[in-house]
């Protein structure tokens, strides 16, 4: 074999080298999966909360121990009091399980008889109880054990987070220095991950309160039965890609209707179809694109993984693993090949930040 055709002993060894990493990074992988939504929920909360870290302890002259217990307090609070309050909203609205489910039968019979005497669509046949018996068991299992799971998540993210926020530079200085690739594809990488975490993180939760709270005085407006905890119910559900808060008004609804309450069920179809889709659509175009232009398909197909990968914590977690894919992508084609054609196009805030990253090396 001719010596030009012949592998070089340096690649053979780039080779076996890369083999080793990748193979020791998959059994990490695979032994701390169950900590995997906690390394990134931690880097979440960082990316969040790290100008207001630096700023206790570089500015203000903060003990690092206290920036970051502070820190981890005030994220703490923010989480858990909107899952208390949904919770409590549950438990006190729907009281006891047994008087619960006698109001959901009812809520369901009428929805039934309403459709099937206007459609002839039996939707209690025998065939769709025993899938509704079947998901309903399937839900509540996974229910009970993601409650643990929950839990574990949150005690180790914060366990993580706390090491984050305590040298913070030394941990930029680590992730910075691991990565193969250029500075300024490094530099690139993080300010994505930025806007990307920033975009899902805060204007995803934010758009679903938007919803929530507009569709609440609807509820109100046109008389719906428990209207707060339709709200709740709502914002909750217009995180869910392609069908959203409509799963939660759309039943509400035919409820009504089937009520004898037409007027009022078909003004409160109306405004949710209208007013609540122009704030969904208001809030996305403006506020979401404001902090990252994610494409739609990224979002729906993000927090599809996502949730069977994550949970419920996958609704944030899916679409910034969708855009980091193809972003890694398009920094490999930069990375490795001589086409200029093929270089990343960045927007302009982007190009400002190479530009300065070019001056400094």
């Amino acid at each position: 074999m001719n010596k030009d055709q012949q592998i070089s002993e340096v690649k053979i060894k780039q080779f076996f080298l890369l083999a080793i990493i990748l193979i020791m990074v998959a059994l990490i992988c695979f032994h701390l999966a169950l900590f995997i939504p906690s390394v990134l929920g931690a880097i979440t909360i960082y990316v969040v909360c790290r100008k207001y870290n630096f700023y206790l302890q570089e500015e203000r002259k903060w003990k690092p121990w206290a920036a970051s217990i502070t820190l981890i307090v005030a994220s703490l609070i923010v989480i858990v009091l909107p899952v208390y309050f949904i919770a409590d909203l549950l438990i006190d609205k729907l009281g006891n399980a047994q008087a619960y489910m006698e109001k959901f039968n009812v809520f369901v019979d009428k929805i039934h008889d309403f459709v099937y005497a206007k459609t002839n669509i039996d939707l209690l046949s025998k065939e769709n109880m025993t899938k509704l018996k079947g998901a309903a068991g399937k839900f509540s299992t996974s229910a009970l054990s993601g409650t643990f799971n929950t839990l574990t998540i949150i005690f180790s993210m914060y366990f993580i987070l706390y090491f984050m926020f305590d040298r913070p530079r030394l941990f930029e200085r680590i992730l910075a220095s691991s990565a193969p690739l250029k500075r300024s594809n490094v530099s690139l990488i993080g300010e994505k991950m930025r806007k990307l975490i920033m975009a899902n993180a805060i204007g995803i939760p934010v758009v679903a309160l938007g919803q929530g709270i507009v569709a609440l005085i609807g509820y109100i407006i046109f008389g719906a039965p428990s209207p707060v905890l339709l709200f709740a119910l709502t914002a909750a559900a217009s995180m869910i890609p392609v069908v959203g808060a409509a799963i939660i008004y759309l039943p509400i609804v035919i409820f009504m209707i089937a009520e004898g309450n037409t007027g009022a069920g078909l003004g409160l179809l109306a405004y949710c179809a209208i007013i609540v889709g122009i704030t969904d659509n208001l809030l996305r175009f403006t506020l979401l694109k404001k902090l990252e232009d994610i494409h739609p398909l990224n979002t729906v197909f993000g927090i599809i993984m996502g949730m069977n990968l994550f949970g419920f914590m996958g609704l944030i977690f899916g679409p910034i693993m969708v855009s980091l894919t193809l972003l890694l992508i398009q920094v490999y084609r930069n990375e490795f090949s001589d086409d200029d054609s093929k270089e990343i196009v960045m927007p302009d805030k982007d190009q400002e930040l190479e530009n300065k990253i070019d001056l400094i090396v």
